[in-house]
């Protein structure tokens, strides 16, 4: 079956160690674009933490974003919103209490006030990174909760050691409020940083894709996604053409689907020449 929709993880996958899209990811991208082919950026960032790097690929595109809560066009009009009830937020963060300071609240604001945290350390060893790269959009509310009165939040967001993190993703999944709502987990072990996010209930990137698909008339059959991490797992599922990169998780690895390059490597590249061009089966590296 031809490949008609391209959807693309961004962190891991698309980006390159240095969160850098390589010349020949960009202009692959470009050409499956001027072939028909549509471009999806299918992310758990934030819109305005994944737009940056989408405004740098020369094509038309759509972005998933926040693990698929929201569905946006490159200029930012919203296409899909589907919010964590404040109730439900309020109810996982009275389930984490000793993660406290690792939790953010996040909304679908223009700029400031999309993180909400109780206390910033700009200079902390794991997160200050990202801390520091978002400072516009951070502000700081004691106690976090009072931040939920009167909106519902894209997501509850815990950021810290990848240890940590699946501690905090037990207490979540223990707690009374689990059948309430849906976590995603991404690690990337080299740096020790995991990102877990709490998200309406039956929001996934899967689920989200299936969504914008059956939009545009596309069957599964026709479509192609890339990734590297736990919160694709549902993507790669969905898509008749699942490919892993080479510096994925191991787990992603052993579930039968071809493997690509690294992301240094310009691993899409190689994966969309090879199964989106080409249309032959086999791993492209």
């Amino acid at each position: 079956m031809p490949v008609k929709l391209i959807a693309l993880d961004l962190d891991g996958t698309l980006l390159d160690s240095h969160s850098q899209v390589s010349e020949e990811n960009a202009r692959t991208i470009a050409e499956a674009a001027a072939r028909g082919i549509e471009i999806v950026i299918v992310t758990g960032r934030r819109f305005n933490f994944a737009r940056p790097v989408v405004e740098a690929l020369p094509c038309d595109l759509h972005l998933i974003v926040s693990n698929g809560a929201l569905i946006k066009t490159k200029g930012g009009e919203t296409h899909q919103r589907l919010l964590l009830p404040a109730a439900v937020a309020r109810r996982a963060l009275g389930a984490t209490p000793e993660y406290r300071a690792l939790a953010a609240v996040v909304f679908d604001h223009t700029r400031e006030g999309q993180i909400v945290m109780e206390r910033v350390d700009w200079d902390d060893p794991v997160r200050g990174r990202y801390l520091r790269r978002n400072r516009e959009y951070i502000a700081e509310v004691i106690p976090l909760e009072s931040c939920l009165n009167g909106e519902d939040p894209i997501q509850v967001m815990f950021t810290g050691p990848c240890a940590t993190m699946r501690e905090a993703k037990r207490a979540l999944e223990v707690s009374v409020a689990a059948s309430e709502f849906t976590l995603a987990l991404t690690e990337y072990e080299a740096r020790n940083l995991s990102i877990l996010d709490v998200l309406r209930r039956g929001v996934t990137k899967g689920v989200a894709l299936a969504e914008w698909a059956m939009r545009r008339g596309i069957a599964r059959e026709n479509i192609m996604a890339i990734g590297d991490n736990w919160n694709d797992r549902e993507m790669l599922e969905l898509a008749g053409v699942p490919v892993v990169m080479g510096n994925s998780v191991p787990q992603l690895k052993t579930l039968g689907w071809p493997v690509t390059l690294t992301n240094d490597e310009s691993g899409v590249a190689a994966a969309i020449r090879a199964y989106a061009f080409d249309g032959r089966p086999g791993v492209a590296q």
